[in-house]
């Protein structure tokens, strides 16, 4: 962002409009694309309206931290980055300046598996940071095998399993171009890097193009998966496991039954299945169903402002991610626009803490809560 054009930003609402701005037309349908009639992308944010705050008064809130663990590990706020992919449409450092952005809030970024830089890149860029790492569940397990036996060397501290995506969805380009499709699958720079293994199919796909490496990675989405799955993901590392997708109680109190460490109550963005609920919206029944064994409840999904991040954590989250404002903040100035749009989530979020009576993240009661129409 050249000028100083940056100061102008004040919201993350700034971020995505000047992000439609610099991104091209294919980058910016990619990131901004969701599944069916998108009910699913569009409630996400407006769900959070439901919910109102109801302020303690008279309290000392001069001395306020927002600081917090997650899975133990210290980071300076409940607001971290989600997964999500190609980020090299949006800036030519692609991921490695995402996780330097998220470093230099000291907070914790999660790598996605389908990223257009490597494993051990991100890990050496980010230094100490905080780092998770994504993967799926795919037909030949040397690929998920793969980016685990990666993460462990390159200092990421646990592993983010995506459940929520067992076939392929049904979102495209909403452009028509087919020059948009063919940059997609052609174009190396986007390449998912870290799935590029050296097996024999995939070299062969390799040396026929980018369009046979990404169709032979589209087969092997089509596997079935289980709760046996995570025995044996279990099995091969020692790593915590998050399980990302989960949308009810009862998924939630299997998660917690299989031992996992944590749970991300998302919705994929709105890119998996349009009609299900908007994460806000079932993470109380999340948190009830597995009170009290020790397992970790994240919300991603559609947080955009500091009192987002106030009504999740007094609804029981842990943390919250973003995906997408992390994304606009990326194309409009690469690190440093990733660190000042969580600087802006951070700031909103104090103000909030402050004004309704609360000293930190540990310090927010369940009644400061509720739905408008309990009132």
């Amino acid at each position: 962002m050249a000028n100083g054009a940056e100061k102008s930003l004040l919201t993350l609402e700034d971020f995505r409009l000047r992000a439609k701005e610099v991104l091209s037309p294919e980058a910016w349908a990619y990131y901004d694309d969701a599944t069916g009639r998108k009910v699913t992308y569009r409630a996400s944010s407006a769900a959070f309206d439901r919910y109102v705050i109801r302020p303690r008064i008279l309290r000392d809130v001069t001395k306020r931290s927002l600081s917090t663990t997650i899975l133990g590990q210290p980071i300076s706020m409940p607001i971290c980055i989600a997964p999500s992919a190609n980020h090299r449409y949006a800036h030519p450092e692609a991921e490695v300046a995402t996780a330097r952005g998220a470093t230099d809030a000291d907070t914790l970024y999660t790598l996605s598996s389908l990223a257009n830089v490597s494993i051990a890149e991100v890990g050496r860029s980010s230094g100490s940071g905080l780092k998770w790492m994504q993967l799926y569940l795919m037909k030949n397990q040397e690929h998920t095998l793969h980016i685990v036996r990666e993460a462990e060397k390159a200092g990421f501290q646990a592993l983010v399993l995506t459940v929520d995506l067992p076939v392929i969805s049904d979102y495209s380009f909403p452009v028509t171009d087919d020059s948009v499709t063919s940059r997609y699958y052609n174009d190396p720079l986007l390449r998912p890097v870290n799935l590029a293994i050296d097996l024999p199919e995939v070299n062969e796909a390799i040396r026929s193009g980018d369009t046979n490496l990404r169709l032979y990675l589209d087969t092997q989405w089509h596997r079935p998966m289980s709760w046996n799955d995570i025995k044996w993901l279990k099995s091969v590392t020692s790593l915590p496991i998050v399980l990302k997708g989960i949308l009810t109680g009862e998924a939630a109190r299997e998660a917690s039954d299989a031992a996992v460490a944590g749970v991300i109550v998302s919705a994929h963005g709105g890119r998996a299945l349009d009609g299900v609920p908007a994460p806000i919206d079932v993470l109380s029944e999340v948190v009830s169903a597995v009170k009290g064994q020790g397992l970790e409840v994240y919300l991603d999904g559609g947080v955009r402002c500091g009192t987002d991040v106030l009504k999740a954590l007094a609804m029981g989250a842990r943390a919250v991610f973003i995906g997408r404002p992390a994304v606009w903040g990326l194309a409009c100035d690469g690190a440093p626009g990733v660190s000042k749009v969580l600087s802006i989530l951070r700031n909103e979020f104090d103000s909030s803490l402050g004004l309704s009576g609360c000293t930190g993240p540990h310090d927010i009661p369940e009644f400061l809560v509720t739905r408008k129409s309990s009132l």
